[in-house]
């Protein structure tokens, strides 16, 4: 015979799990020092100003 299962707590379980998935996700993107936001901003910064200084400019001044 087969399992009798509630499928309110059978949704509601699943809602959790992703949930929780969804939540350690935010976690590994928001959850930074912000000594580590400004070393990721200065690094940006050093690249962004390497690219401008090798950049060629366009004969006709555009």
């Amino acid at each position: 015979m087969a399992e009798i299962v509630n499928l309110n707590r059978a949704r509601k379980a699943r809602d959790r799990a992703a949930a929780e998935t969804e939540a350690a996700a935010n976690r590994a993107a928001h959850g930074r020092t912000r000594a580590e936001r400004a070393k990721d901003a200065e690094a940006k910064a050093k690249r962004d100003a390497l690219l401008d200084g090798a950049r060629l400019e366009k004969p006709g001044g555009e």
